[in-house]
């Protein structure tokens, strides 16, 4: 474990009471168990002050968006208000532990049986992820999500009819979309929504990496996305002899030039905004080189050295994008 991974909070906490409808969203984008990153960059985002009242988020990022929607909607029925440095604290914290070895997440299934429902067309993942399932089952109250003050939306990827699909605390199986979310596609099965199995859903990564493109369309007018993609991919020594590796590797390379994709479309569609007049403010944080964790063997250093990776990444690009804005003032 790491001492001291964030450093200490400030004095004035991000307080807010029921989030009014300003528009004010924070996207969190796919990236594996890379989703400490975006634990720490939260983190840093709350400590600045950033009150989000819509949350938005794919493949790992609907898990920490459920989670961050979860702690807020307990604070507000507990207190009637949220503090959202709190909210932070307890991202991290659920990470640092609950997550720190591969079985916590999910395991390999038997040889024997994977050869056998493959040859019987019953094909179910080349891991189990019941772990993650028990895990987000223990965690997540959906009627006190729904009770809650902010909307939330995961995004999974219908594998039968191709369409990306984004679901809301409004439908009934909710909870079975954020399953369906976070599952990489051959890794993990497929989810079977309301175990109707004409309707099978995958990581919604598949399509879109960081769901910034349903934000605008909802409206959100001050959004903070945190991508656990750098944008460009480098020679990190990895073993493509190792099958999971190897779909692993191929799929962050994938994975990266969608998210690069979906940044940079939210980027020209702002700058369009405020050539016209309208005001879209787009705050993206992402690390600035690969991050590097190995799905099949990692520990709670790893994991404390993301969350920590994406508090510095946060705290940067904030600062930077203050001057920037001092500077349009001048």
């Amino acid at each position: 474990m790491i001492d001291n991974p964030i450093p200490p909070v400030p004095k004035t906490a991000s307080i807010a009471s029921k989030p009014q409808s300003s528009g004010c969203a924070l996207v969190l984008g796919g990236g594996s168990l890379k989703g400490a990153f975006q634990a720490g960059a939260a983190m840093a985002l709350f400590e600045s002050g950033f009150v989000p009242d819509h949350l938005y988020g794919i493949s790992v990022g609907s898990l920490n968006a459920t989670f961050l929607a979860n702690e807020a909607a307990r604070q507000y029925a507990a207190n009637g208000q949220i503090d959202w440095i709190k909210v932070g604290k307890y991202l991290i914290e659920f990470w640092i532990r609950n997550i720190t070895r591969p079985d916590d997440v999910a395991v390999i299934r038997s040889r024997f049986r994977m050869g056998y429902n493959t040859l019987m067309s019953r094909f179910d993942g080349l891991l189990d992820n019941s772990p993650i399932h028990n895990l987000i089952r223990k965690n997540v109250d959906v009627d006190a999500l729904r009770a809650g003050p902010l909307t939330l939306k995961v995004g999974a990827v219908d594998i039968i009819e191709g369409d990306m699909y984004y679901a809301d605390l409004n439908d009934p199986n909710f909870l079975d979309f954020v399953y369906a979310s976070s599952s990489i596609p051959f890794l993990m099965p497929a989810m079977q929504i309301g175990g109707d199995h004409r309707q099978a859903f995958l990581d919604g990564g598949l399509r879109e990496v960081a769901p910034l493109r349903v934000a605008i369309e909802d409206g959100a007018t001050d959004i903070a996305c945190v991508a656990c993609h750098a944008k460009k991919i480098y020679n990190e020594k990895f073993n493509y002899r190792n099958l999971l590796n190897l779909m692993d590797r191929v799929k962050d390379i994938t994975v990266n030039q969608l998210v690069n994709n979906d940044i940079a479309w939210a980027e020209r569609f702002a700058e369009r905004e405020q050539l016209h007049g309208r005001d879209l403010k787009l705050t993206i944080i992402r690390p600035t080189e690969p991050l590097s964790l190995n799905l099949m063997k990692f520990d709670s250093d790893d994991i404390g050295r993301m969350i920590v990776q994406g508090y510095q990444a946060g705290v940067v690009m904030l600062k930077m994008k203050k001057t920037a804005d001092t500077s349009i003032l001048k």
